[in-house]
């Protein structure tokens, strides 16, 4: 298997199919760029169409091969993932921060948050929901079990190159299911190292090299869409955006796909007037900044009550002062770059659409010179209604604060979007929090707390946020066919 070192690190740059590295059907190759100084640090396979056909022919017989594991064994093979993925933590984080940029300490709690799932689903391999009892009508017995849905796509985003993974493969092999995973071009080896240590341990354990390919490739539309026209596949599981999320879906009418879409969010951080903002102000640094903002669950609006506005932003200001600027590997790094030139592009005319409009940066606000795709902690007050940045997922470390007057114009206004993937309040009282516990509309609500993501919690949106869940006992539901046995 060729390699590539990265930050000090070994990685495979060939296709991972059924255990094997591979080069590109075609010899394509592709680079990999450090988004912080722009140069390349590693050189793909390109996988192409026919190698993501071969990676589903792979999956289709290692499927027959699983089924004869034993829930348990099947669970021992998910732990020992979780240990050796952990063991190499540090590994990880730098192959990490290296391709995608975020700073090494939040690379190693990455590590840590993703490779939970693997010990989350080796517990719920052996309990799979099911039930038995005699038919009301007092004739035969009414059985329900639970089968694997069969052969999975999973198609993951580059700005948690681990963890996106770690929670579709996981719940897949839990459930019997074989994956195809399609990482993202910008941040395929993390990704390939992890394939890897997966093949390792089904060396180890005997288990079916099929179960996991990984086909790293600039040609993901044409692969999806064969792949999901190919009878065989029953399953695809989506992280991304809303638009190619919605391309998806109608894709996978033709076949009746299972589907699971994680798409993009616009979370509302609702804070009232009663709210400590001490932990106000801890919490909306968790959940504005974690990943640099790069993440669909990042508070995208301030909503702060009229008499405690002005307060909050002068802290907010005063907080997102403090981040310092660099590259992911320096000490003392809590901002990296963003993972592309466009991205960054995107995010700098997002804020000038909403100073132009009469808002004010109160820090931030312009793109430092280069190298590398680095936008600012900023902060953005008095923002107006119309402007794109409260209507448009920033994905970068803007925030926006605006205020209202009373808590019911804030939960309006906070639920004013077609998004509902996660939102925020904030309230010292019981009375008030539960108010916007019950008011708030998202798949995920965070009440008094900035940081919401668990394994054992599932995640998931409502509305254009997609549908599906991933993690908690939910997560191998997505994987599971429900089968009813009609017994004499």
């Amino acid at each position: 298997m060729t390699r590539a070192t990265v930050s000090g690190v070994s990685v495979p740059t060939q296709i991972l199919l059924a255990g094997k590295g591979v080069d590109s059907s075609d010899e394509a190759t592709f680079d990999v760029h450090d988004p912080a100084t722009e140069e390349v640090i590693a050189t793909i396979a390109d996988a192409t169409v026919d190698d993501g056909v071969r990676a589903l022919d792979k999956a289709v017989e290692a499927q027959e091969q699983w089924a004869e594991f034993t829930p348990r064994q099947k669970a021992e093979v998910l732990r020992a993932i979780f240990d050796e993925v952990t063991k190499r933590t540090d590994d990880f984080a730098r192959v990490m921060t290296t391709e995608m940029g975020k700073p090494f300490a939040e690379a190693q709690g990455e590590v840590a948050y993703g490779t939970e799932y693997f010990r989350w689903f080796s517990e719920e391999a052996v309990r799979f929901p099911g039930r038995f009892g005699g038919a009301p009508a007092g004739v035969g017995t009414i059985a329900v079990t639970r089968r694997p849905v069969g052969p999975v796509l999973a198609i993951t985003p580059w700005n948690f190159p681990l963890a996106m993974a770690t929670r579709k493969i996981a719940p897949a092999l839990a459930a019997g299911c074989p994956i195809v995973v399609k990482p993202a071009h910008e941040t395929p080896l993390t990704m390939l190292l992890l394939g890897e240590v997966i093949a390792e341990v089904f060396d180890r354990f005997n288990a079916p090299q099929g179960l996991v390919s990984i086909v790293p490739t600039t040609h993901a539309s044409d692969m999806s869409s064969t792949l999901m026209a190919d009878s065989r596949l029953r399953k695809v599981t989506f992280t991304g955006s809303t638009p190619v999320g919605k391309v998806l879906v109608k894709q996978s009418a033709d076949n009746l796909l299972r589907t699971s879409m994680e798409l993009g969010g616009n979370a509302p951080f609702v804070i009232a007037a009663d709210a400590d903002l001490d932990l106000v102000l801890t919490c909306a640094m968790q959940a504005k900044m974690r990943n640099g903002g790069e993440a669909c669950i990042a508070a995208n609006r301030f909503l702060v009550d009229s008499s405690i506005a002005e307060e909050f932003t002068r802290r907010l200001t005063e907080a997102m002062e403090g981040v310092v600027m660099g590259h992911g590997l320096e000490e003392g790094t809590t901002l990296g770059p963003v993972i592309t030139a466009k991205q960054r592009d995107r995010i700098a005319e997002l804020v000038k659409d909403a100073l132009d409009r009469g808002a004010v940066a109160t820090v931030g606000g312009e793109v430092p010179e280069g190298p590398g795709y680095f936008y600012p902690a900023t902060v953005l007050k008095d923002v107006p209604a119309d402007a794109k940045i409260l209507t448009e997922e920033i994905f970068g470390p803007v925030a926006t604060v605006s205020v209202f007057d009373d808590l019911d114009e804030g939960i309006r206004r906070a639920n004013d979007t077609p998004f509902g993937l996660a939102a925020y309040g904030f309230s010292s009282n019981t009375d008030t929090a539960r108010k916007l516990a019950q008011g708030l509309r998202a798949g995920m609500i965070g009440i008094n707390r900035g940081a919401i993501s668990d394994p054992a919690a599932p995640f998931g949106g409502i509305k254009q946020s997609g549908f599906g869940r991933e993690g908690g006992t939910e997560g191998i539901e997505e994987y599971l066919d429900t089968v009813y046995l009609a017994l004499q």
